[in-house]
């Protein structure tokens, strides 16, 4: 069987996501690390994918407008050049009708498909691309390796790091309804929030835009939250714009936190704190799963978790009233 991927990263000691980066971006690398993986690959006669004739790759996003759809996009674009690889680049508007009949459409026109955040459930999914090879980023997969851009270890940082402000009360403001991530999210927030005591309200389902973040900021501001975590950048700046409007400024009156960490987390007024997530990680890892499938290479249907930090700016500070703040978490 020919070696894949993930053999030369159990070969070199290294995560699948760093051998992978070794062929896509290796000047990332320490040359330790480098010249390690490039070994492993050598020794079991790895052949890097992407080098064994063009391939036509499908590639569904529910929302291109969204910056890290366009970030995912480009990171895949950037990985499928260097082969000529071709891309065909479908937008479902979010809506699952729109994903369903896109999925079937690529599925028959292109030799592989990247399923970005798909918002059909993962056993309609695995049907609507039958044999033809593909992969997830961000949601489940029915018989489909997947990449997940996994905020937990960001949200762990950004509870603790909230808590540590002062902040007992945090709300959070959910993205669309159909949206895996915004589920994990979700739960991982009511988690972190019942490990450090903090009360935790839930705001009605945005959109996964600036507007939505706006439309959340009278319920919040009403919760009596000291502190938000939103969705997304673009709802965490919406968020901020709308608080504004209200009268309630942050961080004085509101701490945000948003999620991605996409350009305008650090041009926003004040600067966002966000959990930064590996996205262009994320696509080019996906496209090297894809076209191992494509070059004969089988691999199970396992899922790839990439981890995330806090990226700590100026939408957060210390909770405006009292609070007493335990020495430690209980």
């Amino acid at each position: 069987m020919p070696a894949t991927l993930t053999d030369v990263a159990k070969r070199a000691g290294v995560s699948l996501a760093t051998a992978s980066r070794a062929f896509s971006d290796p000047a990332r690398l320490a040359a330790e690390t480098r010249h390690k993986v490039v070994a492993a690959a050598e020794e079991l006669g790895y052949e890097v994918p992407g080098h064994g004739g063009s391939r036509t790759i499908g590639v569904v996003v529910p929302d291109i407008a969204n910056a890290v759809f366009a970030a995912l996009i480009k990171a895949l674009q950037e990985r499928a050049w260097p082969g000529r690889h071709r891309m065909l680049l479908a937008d479902t508007a979010e809506s699952a009708d729109r994903e369903r009949e896109q999925v079937a459409a690529l599925a028959a026109a292109a030799d592989g498909v990247v399923l970005c955040s798909p918002r059909l459930p993962p056993d309609e999914l695995r049907r609507l691309a039958g044999a033809v090879p593909a992969v997830v980023v961000n949601g489940e997969a029915e018989r489909m390796p997947s990449v997940l851009l996994d905020a937990g270890e960001g949200l762990r940082q950004a509870v603790e790091h909230l808590f540590a402000l002062g902040h007992r009360r945090l709300a959070y403001v959910p993205g669309p309804p159909s949206s895996w991530a915004d589920a994990q999210r979700l739960d991982e927030v009511k988690r972190l929030c019942a490990e450090w005591e903090i009360g935790l309200v839930t705001v009605g389902h945005q959109n996964a835009t600036v507007d939505g973040g706006a439309a959340a900021a009278a319920p919040v501001v009403a919760s009596g939250a000291t502190a938000a975590i939103a969705y997304n950048d673009l709802v965490a700046v919406g968020l901020l714009a709308g608080a504004r409007q209200l009268g309630r400024h942050c961080p004085e009156d509101l701490s945000v936190v948003g999620i991605d960490d996409l350009d305008i987390a650090a041009a926003a007024e004040p600067g966002l704190t966000s959990v930064r997530i590996a996205i262009e990680r994320g696509g080019t890892l996906a496209l090297d799963l894809l076209l191992e499938q494509l070059a004969g290479k089988p691999r199970p249907a396992e899922a790839v978790r990439l981890g995330s930090q806090l990226i700590v700016r100026g939408s957060t500070s210390t909770a405006p009233h009292d609070n007493p703040i335990p020495s430690k978490k209980k």
